[in-house]
């Protein structure tokens, strides 16, 4: 038997797991264990097929490239800082542009809330654009501002802020009105029950649309560099092609993959995190 404290600090007697939840425990723990090694089994026989393929002839491995040529490439790029280089601006403009869109998806989504038949008013406009292709923007963008890094965080801006408004605005719409009422009826102001119940109710989705908008942000930039940068993933991807360095594109993509993988585990944490706090 097992002593632990309860939230009130006082004991409480917690029972030692069963054979049957060890070994629920025990069959869980080896399945995410399976898992986790047939993804890095499936992605090395991915890595080998290519290289063999490319080694054999079965590919041209001036259009496909091969593993070991992007590696080549890819150290000397980080040799000469160069890559560093744009990486770092893809990573600035993606990180601005994510940034703008939370704060002001938030302060438009929580003023819709404060005045509903705004939200209502401008329901239709937020739709319409959302549903635009943000690609056919980005031109009109350009003419507006020119090249640079201010049309490129626009361009990342413009592809997910309309979409994260329209969820936010109705995820606080949609909190329930029991608790809405409960703070009425205890005298409760309207900006009391927005910051005791609608916005905690709703940290979930407001972390799950990040996760969505992060991408949504990288994949903006992207669109930008390709358009107008000078600097940036997009625009080795766009230059590479030109010149046929396909080593140069497949590796850039490469990367992305990565940045993309990896700022979607730390926001995957973070809700793992506010979870359990819960």
């Amino acid at each position: 038997m097992k002593i632990r404290k309860n939230s009130c600090g006082s004991n409480i007697e917690a029972s030692a797991p069963t054979a049957g939840q060890k070994r629920f425990l025990r069959h869980q723990k080896l399945q995410k264990l399976y898992i986790f090694w047939s993804r890095i089994l499936i992605f090395a026989a991915f890595l080998m097929l290519w290289q063999v393929s490319a080694d054999m002839g079965w590919i041209d491995s001036f259009y496909f490239s091969s593993p070991i040529a992007i590696s080549k490439l890819f150290w000397h790029d980080i040799a000469d800082m160069s890559l560093l280089s744009h990486i770092g601006i893809t990573l600035l403009e993606s990180g601005i542009s994510f940034l703008l869109i939370i704060l002001f998806s938030l302060l438009t989504a929580t003023f819709f809330w404060f005045y509903p038949s705004l939200g209502k008013m401008f329901e239709p406009f937020l739709i319409v654009l959302n549903s635009l292709p943000k690609s056919a923007l980005a031109p009109l963008i350009i003419v507006w501002l020119g090249t640079g890094p201010r049309t490129i965080i626009l361009c990342g801006i413009s592809v997910g802020i309309f979409g994260c408004i329209l969820n936010l605005y109705q995820s606080f719409a949609q909190t329930d009105p029991e608790r809405l009422k409960l703070i009425e009826t205890l005298g409760g102001t309207k900006l009391q029950a927005f910051t005791k119940v609608v916005f905690p109710g709703n940290i979930p989705t407001f972390i799950s649309l990040s996760k969505v908008n992060i991408g949504l942000a990288l994949v903006g930039v992207i669109i930008g560099e390709f358009l107008a940068g000078r600097k940036g993933l997009g625009y080795l991807i766009i230059y590479g092609s030109q010149v046929f360095k396909l080593d140069m594109v497949i590796l850039s993509i490469v990367i992305l993959c990565v940045i993309a993988m990896v700022i979607y585990g730390l926001l995957n944490l973070l809700e793992k995190k506010i979870s359990y706090t819960e």
